[in-house]
């Protein structure tokens, strides 16, 4: 399993990201996904759910419609580790 991430690193790692902040009172990291329609936000869960098979590190999220909110969390490590980070940037790439 990763290591947890420092503060620093978590702070760096934010800033490299687009529009993933930390969630306040849990070490976590979130973003809210918008797509145009319904089918576009399934075809980006789908994605990233063979992503996350793959990475055996799976999201919490939850979806309405065009909305897709995710929050990243290792939580064997209680807190954020790198296994987040690339989920995240894989979540990017799919997004758009």
């Amino acid at each position: 399993m990763p290591k947890k991430l420092s503060r620093q690193e978590i702070v760096e790692e934010l800033e490299n990201l687009s529009g993933w902040q930390e969630v306040d009172g849990r070490e976590a990291i979130f973003k809210r996904f918008n797509f145009k329609d319904f089918n576009a936000a399934f075809g980006f869960m789908s994605r990233a759910a063979l992503k996350a098979e793959q990475m055996n590190h799976h999201p919490e999220w939850f979806n309405v419609y065009n909305k897709v909110e995710v929050t990243l969390a290792t939580h064997d490590a209680d807190g954020i580790t790198s296994l987040d980070i690339d989920m995240a940037k894989a979540m990017d790439k799919y997004a758009y």
